[in-house]
């Protein structure tokens, strides 16, 4: 059996991190896998067991999603579209899949219909066909125009045989935000959340233990949560006087590196994001970070106190729902992006840090049982065609 996923990041790294998730459980399940990026892949994912192919490089022009552009920083034109959508075509005629699986789209990325409309019209015409199928976070990205939404749903409707929630429904349910989810609600299987904790390796003994960790994710953003942090230090009554080990985004410049290595000062630790940031996670008396998917599901895995500062530009609404859901049972102190200082962020985490420790219990088998689904149904295809 043969499987292929497609996925594109813009901004974090998030995506692609799951994607390769799902790609290794399809790999231990003996499912030959092929990762199609539309962005470079990080050099923290595992991507071993599975072929990776990477097509011509897309990227948010900005963090507030205004445009695209090429991995020169060149806005994208007709030309561009044409041979990535024709690398993508060729991708799928040559892999033949049983499995097919678009991470986010139709539920985003509309900037890529020009390549997915063809890419899932000639998926659906293929003899056999594969069984497709669209992977999705728990939370979605609210649009303003619920005609947006409901395009969307009609989208998945025509194109996917199933949509896997890479969620719990006991913490949030597709509606929550997506109101068009019952016109689909016969595709939707929630898969628990996808964690990859136990996939990376354990941390240099010393590393993380009774440490605040500040992070950004692996991608382009966070730079501001970063230098905030430097100075927020200080300003802790509570952890002030423990040694901070601050991320820096593997996407973002080394000039941004050396400028916060510079500044840092003593107690201060400034390195490039580690595959082992979860097991730091499981040492540390506090997380810093943003609220995306990935990290939070690695902060509630590892069980540590935290704060969380949303990503909330331009019309992004999903680490703000995740993270303030989170504060709402007691797990978390929630300091929105916009205002923020070192003097906010300090006393986020003296509220973070005085918070009782609490545990939240979630499915956090998402990728074998993604695995599982897909098996299921290509199989089920395939007698249903025999």
């Amino acid at each position: 059996m043969k499987a292929l996923i497609h996925v594109q990041h813009l901004l974090g790294t998030g995506h692609v991190v799951r994607a390769a998730a799902l790609a290794r459980a399809l790999a231990a399940r003996d499912v030959e896998t092929v990762l199609v990026s539309g962005n470079r892949v990080p050099p923290t994912v595992d991507t071993t067991s599975f072929e990776t192919v990477e097509l011509p490089a897309a990227r948010a022009a900005d963090d507030h999603f205004s445009g695209l552009v090429d991995e020169g920083g060149r806005p994208v034109d007709d030309a561009w579209k044409a041979r990535r959508r024709g690398e993508l075509l060729t991708r799928l005629g040559a892999v033949a899949p049983d499995i097919l699986v678009t991470e986010t789209w139709p539920f985003g990325r509309n900037a890529f219909a020009f390549e997915m409309e063809p890419f899932l019209e000639a998926a659906r015409a293929m003899t056999p066909r594969p069984v497709i199928a669209s992977s999705i976070r728990d939370i979605l990205v609210r649009k303003e125009d619920a005609k947006k939404e409901a395009r969307m749903a009609a989208r998945a409707r025509a194109s996917c045989d199933l949509v896997l929630v890479h969620g719990d429904p006991a913490f949030a349910r597709l509606e929550d935000s997506f109101p068009p989810a019952g016109e689909i609600a016969d595709l939707v299987r929630y898969t628990g959340y996808i964690h990859t904790g136990a996939d990376t390796p354990a941390p240099p003994a010393g590393h993380g233990e009774n440490e605040v960790i500040v992070s950004c994710g692996g991608g382009a953003v966070g730079t501001a949560l970063l230098e905030t942090a430097l100075v927020a230090r200080a300003l802790s009554r509570a952890a002030g006087d423990l040694r901070w080990r601050v991320l820096v985004g593997t996407d973002l410049d080394d000039r941004v590196l050396t400028d916060l290595q510079t500044r840092a000062g003593d107690g201060i630790v400034v390195e490039r994001a580690r595959r082992d940031f979860p097991g730091l996670l499981t040492r540390a008396r506090l997380s810093v970070s943003q609220s995306g998917y990935n990290t939070v599901v690695d902060v509630l895995s590892a069980g540590c106190a935290a704060v969380f500062v949303p990503f909330a530009r331009g019309s992004e609404t999903e680490q703000t729902q995740r993270a303030e859901a989170l504060e709402a049972r007691g797990l978390a102190a929630v300091v929105p992006e916009a205002g923020l200082t070192p003097e906010r962020l300090a006393a986020g985490i003296d509220r973070a840090m005085a918070l009782p420790r609490t545990t939240l219990t979630l499915d956090r088998d998402g990728a074998a049982a993604s695995a599982e689904f897909l098996i299921h149904a290509a199989l089920q295809m395939k007698r249903e065609t025999a």
